[in-house]
């Protein structure tokens, strides 16, 4: 990288002045100097001032739109956008101290890297990571620019959520690798301002639905749309947002609809597909613990894999005889035919082994760590942090240690 700005940062904003205003001052003590990346701000029709602010910034360039475009308007920052590297923020997020400069330095030694995922911290202390591997959280990842514009850039249709699965499988079937990285970390705020919880409802199963259309082949569509539709019911149902998820669920199926024969060569192809949602793999381990005696297992959380711990399990020829999971539990609640309870009530059934079903690599090991000190039962987790990879003259890392409790996306 031998050209300044060596980075573009793009970030969406809708009457947030002041929650953007802390993440722009927050970002000058990213450790880069100034010269080298620029901030492009996405302004969603705010009415606080938001832009006006912004505008009268040295270093800050500013896009009206006419409307709210939700998180997805960054796409309408990527064409202008100087950098080799785009690093895509939430308005309410922000990397810690040399952070970026190891981000470019990856970019740099490893020409196949089109997306460097951030480990994202919460207020609370917990995490927040994407449910599959090799899929970043939108709150902070870096993008080769080159990679994302031959993908096709950022989806402003679906405006919100599920726009990071879209993104991720583009480039991981254009060729590109998509990585999370423990030692590149963004404080993400969750600031409430703004926030309207009632059209996450309606946007997760939406665009769940729009992502499984586009990108799964049969059969798996119909598996994982059944599994998606039944997961994000009973989310919706438990914050009383029925209404929500049923617009939602309307809406999502006619653009699923439309997108299946839209987007048809967009299927994942079969190492893509094996690489995210891991079936082989489970599949092997679940006939090592049959080849080492296992016969019953519970599987603990109702991850939005389990499909995969599931089928990988019955494959294997063992019992499951729970799905362990305290958020899901309900008297006569299934998945599959397999009864959905609580830990305790799992742990009582004695299992020859425990499964933690989540694929997700900040929620295993911590519900692995959490069950250990529950049962005598040999827990197994195959899922935990992605690794630190060695650079060359990088900047130390701070404070990488892991949080508590993931939210996952």
């Amino acid at each position: 990288m031998n050209h300044r700005p060596y980075l573009s940062v793009i970030m969406a904003t809708h009457n947030r002045r002041d929650v953007v205003l802390h993440t722009l001052a927050a970002l000058a003590q990213c450790g880069l100097d100034r010269r080298d990346y620029e901030v492009i701000v996405v302004d969603n029709a705010s009415r606080d001032g938001t832009a006006e602010v912004l505008e009268r910034m040295r270093g800050v360039r500013v896009r009206r739109l006419g409307r709210n475009r939700g998180a997805c308007a960054k796409a309408v920052g990527v064409p202008m956008a100087r950098a080799p590297i785009v690093l895509l923020l939430d308005d309410d997020a922000y990397p810690r101290p040399h952070c970026l400069d190891r981000m470019l330095l990856r970019f740099e030694i490893d020409p196949s890297l089109g997306a460097a995922g951030f480990t994202a911290h919460l207020p609370d202390g917990g995490q927040e990571c994407s449910a599959l591997p090799h899929v970043f959280v939108g709150c902070g990842v870096g993008l080769r620019a080159e990679a994302l514009r031959a993908v096709g850039g950022i989806d402003a249709s679906l405006f919100m959520a599920a726009e990071e699965y879209d993104l991720s499988f583009r480039l991981l079937q254009a060729g590109w690798r998509v990585e999370i990285f423990k030692d590149l970390q963004v404080e993400h705020c969750k600031s409430a301002l703004a926030r309207r919880r009632r059209r996450i409802s309606f946007y997760d199963i939406c665009n769940n639905l729009r992502i499984i259309a586009r990108y799964l082949p049969e059969p798996w569509a119909g598996v994982y749309r059944e599994d998606w539709t039944q997961r994000y019911a009973w989310l919706a149902a438990a914050a009383g947002h029925e209404t929500a998820f049923a617009r939602g669920l309307r809406f999502g199926r006619r653009c699923a609809r439309l997108d299946r024969r839209r987007y048809r060569h967009r299927r994942l192809g079969r190492d893509v597909l094996e690489a995210v949602f891991c079936w082989e793999s489970i599949e092997q381990r679940m006939h090592g613990l049959a080849a080492g005696g296992v016969r019953r297992v519970v599987l603990a959380d109702l991850g939005k894999n389990i499909y995969a711990f599931c089928r990988g399990a019955q494959r294997a020829e063992l019992d499951i005889v729970a799905i362990a999971d305290d958020r899901f539990a309900r008297a006569d609640r299934r998945y599959r035919g397999i009864p959905i309870v609580e830990t305790a009530a799992a742990l009582s059934l004695r299992p020859d082994a425990i499964v933690v079903s989540n694929t997700s690599y900040v929620h295993a090991p911590l519900r692995k760590r959490a069950l250990c000190g529950r049962t005598d039962a040999p827990v197994w987790s195959w899922f935990g942090p992605p690794r630190e990879m060695a650079i060359p003259d990088a900047a130390p890392l701070v404070d990488a240690e892991p949080s508590r409790v993931p939210v996952l996306v």
